[in-house]
């Protein structure tokens, strides 16, 4: 019975055990890193990939995924910069029109998978090709400088000189979430569209509404966290943002978000981004150099997946068995 309870808790928390492990051993490895300046660093740095990650995590717990979602962002952040630098838009404006394009690039990644009945890893493949061929034509392929102080605040203030703004919107948007997916029947539609869509539609749920609703809940918060990164950056080029997909799926998978949809946690999502933003944060501070991060990143996402496959394994051996006995 302990043995059991003991493997169950490894299970649900392993991922907290390896960030404590790796927060551990770049401590050891760098006085930098252990410092609250540093820290503090890494989650102002991830804020954008957290919220960027939990609106693609809407989409893989549904049983879909969205590869656009960088494309999405650099989309987004250059049309926002536009709207305030060469139309002269006030920067409030600006913001809410950016939101809504996000909304409006993720219905048409619903859309056009519900239309071509096919997976939406397909339709986002060629929905990001064209997001970011727009997104050069409208900036022109050159990067827009000197954005509004007001705009950057969103990714450079500080609340009371302490608190990054970045940060307080990353905390709001993850409440918001798990709220959404835990507390809201929506939540349960959207767990039950990735354990069993067929049951789920059989069941009275109206997929195609909940899988719109889905789709745009993840352009919204691509374009949170465009708002986050280009004000960040001070500027916006067509350039900046996409990358993001492979960092957000990653840490999705990390955090216990299931290819094959139907489970996972926002807390657990949370744990997946700050795994990799401490991997990256501290093989910097050691000395490796940018290629050798893509290699252990990747070396990561094959583990992640590699455990998950294990996990289903194992749950399906178990489930076998005792329907058996």
């Amino acid at each position: 019975m302990k043995n059991g309870l003991i493997k169950t808790v490894i299970n649900k928390y392993a991922i907290i055990f390896v960030l404590f492990g790796l927060v551990l051993l770049f401590s050891l490895l760098s006085p930098y890193f252990f410092t609250l300046q540093n820290l503090t660093n890494v989650f102002v740095q991830q804020s954008y990939v957290i919220i960027a990650t939990i609106g693609l995590s809407f989409v893989m717990i549904s049983g879909g995924m969205d590869l656009s979602i960088g494309y999405q962002m650099s989309l987004v952040g250059v049309v926002t910069a536009i709207l305030m630098k060469n139309i002269g838009l006030p920067v409030p404006l600006s913001i809410l029109l950016g939101l809504l394009l996000g909304v409006a690039l993720g219905l048409t990644n619903g859309l056009a998978a519900i239309t071509l009945k096919v997976h939406p890893l397909i339709v986002t493949l060629g929905t990001m090709t064209v997001y970011q061929g727009i997104s050069y034509i409208a900036s022109n392929q050159s990067v827009i400088l000197n954005l509004p102080p007001s705009y950057k605040a969103i990714g450079q203030g500080y609340i009371g000189g302490i608190i990054p703004i970045s940060v307080i919107l990353m905390i709001i948007v993850s409440i918001v979430a798990s709220f959404i997916l835990s507390k809201t029947s929506f939540g349960r539609y959207v767990y039950a569209l990735g354990s069993n869509e067929e049951a789920a539609h059989l069941g009275g749920i109206n997929v195609n509404k909940i899988k719109l609703i889905i789709f745009a809940i993840n352009g919204l918060f691509a374009a949170i966290a465009s708002m986050i990164l280009f004000a960040r950056t001070g500027s916006a080029a067509s350039s900046t943002g996409p990358g993001t997909e492979f960092s957000a799926m990653t840490s999705a998978v990390l955090g216990g978000i299931s290819f094959k949809g139907g489970e996972g946690k926002v807390w657990g999502i949370i744990v997946g981004v700050l795994i990799l933003g401490v991997l990256g944060n501290g093989m910097q501070l050691v000395g490796l150099n940018t290629y050798a991060q893509f290699i252990v990143k990747g070396l990561v996402l094959l583990a992640a997946v590699g455990f998950d496959t294990y996990q289903k394994a194992s749950a399906q051996k178990a489930s076998i068995k005792e329907s058996t006995n």
